[in-house]
Formats: structure tokens, sequence, C-alpha cells
């Protein structure tokens, strides 16, 4: 029951049709879980960030009428400056102008972070994908960032100084990894979208403030969401077409077309062996989750240093970070600081312990405020924190990924993939997910004749025959 599955339930309960969505844990939102702790207070999977340039996550809360749950904050990217602690630089995009003009303007004007040479050779790097759209931004597919840059004559600083921190809030990985059509698909929605860069922040916990809205939306049309509903085997036809879900209590769920949404990685333990050698599951072996940790510090005073915004720390060990207890409705607290960060990449410290990557993330917080965060707590003192380790999150956006991601609608008639792995321009986002979400409940829609046929003639088969004596 993430996004991707409460997305095609959504779609599919629209049409007219009746899903049964089984979730596996005892809480909704998959890669937006939460959980409240003895105190009242929530920690999440991860820092969720909502896009201007995010048009079915917004037309998912409007259907939902619940717009209003999304804080927008002001249009702006705001980075930590390593060789001024406790500084940040700016990108402003000015509401007065259309994009891209918007966002040339919040280039040049920012002379922080890139000088005016490194600002023109980044622009000259640019052109092809300005001129050349889509086909361009796929055609990278197969490069990283770092060899991209290489090839088109970008200076190494735009790299140290942007690039790192986009693929780490992009993908949780460096550079030398991320193929290059994941930034340029970022930077096209952001240059030509006037809002596409602009960020809200959900104003609660996910599962309570936006996963039950879609659930009661659900039920109300009459499908049914199932928790502590974990499938453990999907059972076959002879044809090889699905017979069942079987659940790991004994339980099997049988309908007229069956849909994944879970993660690539859980999905591939999942695939019936005689479907191991169809070229279009075998092709997801090269997608694989990337491992990340969210971390949530509360401290015992109101830290000043920081924005009712979402930060670029530019560290080598952290992504993004913001202070919840100003920038989300529900986290608000007027005295205490609740800081909430992505630690990334997190290959080398997923098996470590919470308290090596809490005391890791204070010496990184000592730097992006040196007045107030001390590393041995001289300073704010830690009152507790939550470590939540993603062992496999969002799909690894490395090169030559794209011809792997496969269609919502399967080979194999009357079962479907979603999820944000699955072929939408978003790549590995909440969008890509929704989206996602979207096509496969349209390709069911599409296909549901075939599928109202398929299961007739199956209980026609199965209904017992009368023998004239």
């Amino acid at each position: 029951a993430g996004l991707a599955g409460l997305s095609t339930a959504k779609y599919l309960a629209d049409a007219g049709h009746k899903p049964i969505v089984l979730e596996a844990r005892d809480v909704l939102g998959g890669k937006l879980a939460a959980w409240k702790d003895e105190d009242g207070d929530w920690y999440e999977t991860g820092l969720h960030i909502f896009f201007g340039a995010y048009p079915n996550v917004q037309n998912l809360f409007a259907e939902l009428g619940i717009s209003d749950r999304l804080q927008w904050k002001e249009h702006s990217m705001i980075f930590a400056m390593p060789n001024k602690p406790g500084e940040y630089s700016r990108f402003d995009f000015p509401e007065t102008l259309p994009a891209p003009l918007n966002g040339v303007w919040a280039i040049l004007k920012n002379n922080e972070m890139l000088t005016w040479p490194e600002k023109v050779k980044f622009a000259i790097g640019l052109l092809p994908a300005m001129l050349g759209g889509q086909a361009y931004v796929e055609a990278q597919d197969g490069l990283t960032v770092s060899e991209w840059m290489e090839k088109q004559g970008v200076p190494d600083r735009v790299n140290d100084e942007v690039f790192i921190a986009m693929s780490k809030a992009l993908n949780f990985i460096n550079p030398d990894e991320l193929s290059m059509q994941c930034i340029l698909i970022a930077l096209n929605r952001f240059l030509q979208e006037k809002h596409g860069s602009k960020m809200a922040f959900l104003d609660g916990n996910p599962p309570e403030r936006l996963c039950m809205p879609i659930v009661n939306h659900i039920q109300s049309l009459g499908g049914e969401v199932r928790l502590n509903s974990r499938i453990q085997k999907i059972e076959l036809n002879p044809d090889g077409t699905v017979k069942h879900f079987a659940l790991t209590d004994g339980t099997q769920i049988t309908g007229d077309a069956y849909v994944c949404a879970a993660p690539v990685d859980i999905f591939k333990l999942l695939v019936p062996q005689e479907w191991r050698e169809i070229s279009y599951f075998k092709r997801l072996d090269k997608l694989v989750g990337v491992p990340v940790i969210n971390v949530h510090i509360w401290f015992d005073r109101k830290l000043k240093n920081t924005y009712d915004h979402l930060l670029f720390s530019r560290s080598s060990l952290l992504s993004v970070y913001a202070d919840m207890s100003l920038a989300c409705k529900e986290y608000y607290d007027p005295n205490r600081s609740m800081l909430e960060l992505v630690f990334a990449p997190a290959e080398e410290w997923i098996g470590r312990s919470d308290t090596e990557i809490i005391e890791a993330t204070m010496l990184e917080l000592a730097k992006l405020f040196p007045d107030e965060i001390a590393a041995d707590q001289s300073k704010a003192k830690i009152l507790k924190y939550h470590v939540v380790k993603t062992p496999r999150s969002v799909y690894k956006t490395v090169p030559n990924c794209e011809p792997c991601r496969p269609l919502q609608r399967s080979p194999i008639e009357g079962f479907y993939l979603a999820g944000d792995y699955t072929k939408q321009k978003y790549l590995a986002s909440m969008e890509g997910a929704v989206l996602s979400g979207k096509f496969c409940a349209q390709s069911i829609v599409q296909d549901s004749k075939m599928l109202s046929r398929r299961s007739q003639e199956s209980l026609q088969s199965e209904a017992p025959v009368a023998s004239q004596l």
C-alpha cells in the first residue's frame, strides 16, 4: 500500500472496479511509511518533498480534496556552504518571470557557488538538452553524470557545487554512479515549468495525511485495503497465467486481474520460476534498490541557523535535511528543533549501528551549525533520535537501466506491475509511483473485457459436469 499500489487501486475504483489492496506490513505508505513513538512523535522512512513539477501527485491531492495539506515553501533552492561553515547560498526564482527565465535569473543572480565563466560553460553544456528535448535526454541514459560533464566540457566545480547535491537528493548516490538522464529529466522539468522546482512539505505524517484519504476513497467505492496480508507465492494455472495469490496465513486471493506494486527487489523474489526466463522479467535483474538511511534528531533547544525549507547539506555523508519543527505543521514546536536528515550514500553505513550513524551525523551537523551544535553535545543536546534504515529503497538509476524498466502490462495475460521502477517519465519518485499506478489502472481498464471473459471461462472450467446415466 505505497503510492503506486494505492494509486492503482484508486483509479480502478474510479473506473467502477472493486480492487483489493494487500499490504504486507501493519502500516500504510510503503516508502512513505511512518511510525509514532511512545512520546507521540512521528519518524518517517524518508524526507518527502513534493515538487511543482509533479502534476499527477497534485491532481491526486485535488481529487481527494486535500490540496491544502501541501505546505508550499518560497520558490528557492538553498545550499549550505562547506567552505563557510554556518552560511548558505540561495537560488531564488522570481514569481514575476515565466520559465525558463525565472530559472536563468536564479542562476545568474547567485555568485557564491559558480563563477561567470563556469556558468557560461555549464549553459553551453546544457544547450543540446534544451534543443534536443526528450529524445536527447533519453539518449544520455548510458552516461554517468561525471562522464557527461567531461564529454560536454562542463567544469569540475559544477559537479562539486551543484551535481553532487542534486545526485544525492534525486537517487541517494554520487555523480560518478548516477545516469545523466536522471539529472536532465529534473532540470528539464525545473526549467520548463514556472513552478517546477517549487517545493512543498506534507503538513503531517504520510500514512494519516495522504495514504488514509486514498484508502477511504477506495473503500467508499467498494474496494478493500487489508494490512498484515503478505504474499508468499504467486500460484499459476497450467497455461502460466495467475491462479491466485497465496498469502503467508494460508489465504488464497483470486481476482480478474492481478497487480504487483511491491518494490522491484521484493517482486523479483516473488517471480514464479516459470516466468524467470521471459525477457520482460529477466531484464529486472539490472534494477536494484539503493540503500538509504533517514535520521531524526530531537534537540533540547530551537536552532536558529535554519529555514522553513528544504536544505542541501553538501556534506559527504548527508544529502538534504530540514528542521521539521518549522517545515511541517503537525511537527511544529516553538521551543525545540527536530532535524530530519537523509544519510546518503548509505551503502557503507547501512550495516552500522544507530549510535555510529548518529555520531557521524553530529560531526557533520557541527559544520552546518558551528555556533549551536558540537559533536560532543557541549552545545545543543540530543533529547532522542530515531534512525530508519531502508536496505533497498528506490531503484538505483545507474546507466543503461532504462531498457530494463518494464511496461505496466506484462506479457502474462491478467498480470500487471506498478511502481516507480516501471516505465514512466519521472523515474524513481513519488510522482513516478503515482503515474505508474495510473498507467497500470488504465491498462487494466483497457483489458477489462478480455479479463472478464477469462474469468468466466475459468469459472466454467471449474464447474462440476453433470453425467447422464
